[in-house]
């Protein structure tokens, strides 16, 4: 079935199941509150609902409904950490963090979570497997021996965010203690990782097999899922029982609308409550309707050109370098942002502290070096492949169209390849040159970004884009050192080789998101693609 005709169908099936907005319960019943309606362009990009198979900025956008870490991000400030379900924790030594477990807390089927779902959530059963990665190890659960199959892509996954993990252990019912193989610097932000969520031990074990869990995971969160229809929409409804108070919306749906004009359309016909990923120049269209209004803006993540050094065009960095100094970033930002982003200094974020580098820049607009670099290299106008999604991101198509001109500008000769999904985007069947991408900071330190999707276990090198033996040399020092003035020297060493000296990715602006909303509606937007409709963060006029 043609792209096209797919998201037609899948529009017109979501229009005709949608709920009223902010619908009142039924006469008769106590309960009022709101049933809200939220238009997104895509539900999910793995079609599961495990936070370690869901690494995507869609997935971010609802992880926190029903699931929670120990230590947990202010979403309503700048991503500071706070306690979840831990109440606080601690520094043992360089490798141990012990964390007091808030106690009371319910899972959304009814048991109380406890060191031991602690330990499990951590364990090989849901995480780390056995064997080798590409062995797709197989786990045995602890209820009636019966065996499952855990997907080797979640421990690879897991493995990359915890290289140095050794163990958890129980202290007691409300105590555990995070060990690491290595002294690391940064164990507190990874506990507060997408990724690091607690599941139930028992739901988890009694699952009938892994996607069975997948598809309907059992957290801690203020909603839990009641109705997940892949492609096309997924509904929660408030968890009563949350330890953080009673949630303020009855029920929240999400419908898949890839199309922009038909997220507004709804949003201001009163079909949905909240309409996101609006590109700024909808804004006016929006705000023109007395009744609504768009929030938003900077979060904590950058979007990439990728570049595959395997290609024979792109073998030299030379090359590269060039295609990144063709690029006018801050045009970019005027024209189909509207000035409401920027160009930030590489991969990198303040919120870093002391390890950001304020007097790094991302390569400069100068098309004649770009075009000296090309003679140098001996680049002949052979094609290279730039692979797209048909916005995935906000504006990712007139982006591309206008990379595409930059390039030919100085002589760089690509063609775009529409694909719908990623798993076309890294499919090495065909000759792949660049793509786009994003990368995300998911804590305060750059191993939470730089090595994260770009060291030796993150995603570019796994799917065989891109190495270096520099950087894959240094990864590990940065992610066990406790010396600050070196780790600072290090991550310096990595912005060089990687956007440099060896490119492996260009950064082209800071990302930023926008969300069409009833002004009714107390809302605010989290710095992060997360949405948060806790109680302290949702009140209807």
């Amino acid at each position: 079935m043609a792209a096209h005709s797919r998201r037609r169908l899948l529009k017109a099936g979501a229009l005709a199941g949608a709920t009223a907005p902010l619908a009142r319960m039924a006469a008769g019943q106590a309960d009022n509150r709101p049933t809200i309606n939220i238009a997104v362009q895509q539900i999910l990009s793995s079609n599961t609902l495990e936070p370690l198979r869901e690494q995507s900025n869609v997935g971010t956008r609802v992880a926190n409904f029903y699931l929670e870490s120990m230590i947990e991000q202010d979403l309503q400030g700048n991503l500071e950490s706070i306690p979840g379900l831990a109440t606080e924790w601690k520094r043992i030594d360089d490798r141990t963090v012990e964390l007091k477990l808030r106690p009371g807390v319910k899972f959304h089927n009814g048991d109380e979570m406890t060191a031991d779902d602690v330990v499990y959530s951590f364990g090989p059963e849901r995480m780390f497997g056995t064997g080798e990665v590409s062995a797709r190890p197989m786990f045995t659960s602890v209820v009636g021996g019966e065996t499952k199959e855990l997907p080797a892509e979640v421990r690879a996954i897991a493995k990359r965010f915890w290289p140095s993990f050794e163990k958890i252990e129980t202290v007691d019912k409300h105590t555990v203690r995070f060990v690491n193989k290595v002294p690391d610097v940064t164990l507190e932000g990874k506990l507060a990782r997408t990724g690091s969520q607690i599941v139930s031990r028992r739901a988890y074990a009694e699952a009938k097999s892994w996607l069975d869990w997948a598809r309907r995971p059992i957290g801690t969160g203020p909603y839990r899922i009641v109705d997940f229809r892949p492609d096309t929409s997924i509904t929660f409804e408030a968890f009563d029982d949350y330890w953080g108070g009673r949630p303020p919306i009855k029920q929240i749906r999400l419908v898949a609308v890839p199309e922009v004009a038909g997220r507004i359309n709804g949003l201001v016909s009163g079909q949905y409550d909240f309409a996101c990923d609006l590109p700024p120049d909808q804004i006016s269209e929006v705000e023109k309707h007395a009744r609504y209004e768009v929030v938003g803006g900077l979060i904590t993540n950058h979007r990439l050109l990728c570049f595959d050094k395997n290609h024979p065009e792109l073998k030299d960095p030379r090359v590269r370098r060039a295609m990144s100094h063709a690029i006018d970033r801050q045009l970019i930002v005027e024209t189909l942002w509207a000035g409401r982003t920027r160009v930030p200094k590489g991969l990198q974020w303040e919120f870093y502290g002391e390890m950001f580098h304020a007097d790094w820049d991302v390569p400069k607009y100068d098309p004649e070096l770009a075009k000296r670099l090309l003679r140098e290299a001996g680049y002949k106008g052979g094609v290279i492949p730039f692979r797209l999604l048909n916005n995935y991101y906000t504006n990712q198509v007139a982006t591309g169209q206008i990379l595409a001109e930059m390039f030919k500008a100085v002589g760089i000769n690509t063609e775009i390849i529409m694909k719908e999904n990623f798993s076309q985007i890294f499919d090495r069947a065909q000759a792949r040159g660049i793509r786009d991408w994003s990368n995300s900071a998911l804590f305060n330190d750059p191993v939470s970004s730089i090595t994260n999707q770009h060291g030796p276990a993150g995603q570019q090198q796994q799917i065989g884009e891109w190495t270096n033996e520099e950087m894959n040399a240094l990864t590990p020092e940065l992610e066990s050192s406790t010396d600050r003035t070196r780790r600072r020297a290090i991550f310096r060493r990595m912005l060089e080789i990687c956007e440099r000296d060896d490119p492996a990715y260009t950064v082209l602006h800071q990302s930023a998101v926008f969300t069409g909303k009833r002004k009714d509606v107390a809302w605010k937007p989290a710095p992060s693609y997360a949405m948060d409709f806790r109680a302290k963060n949702f009140r209807k006029a």
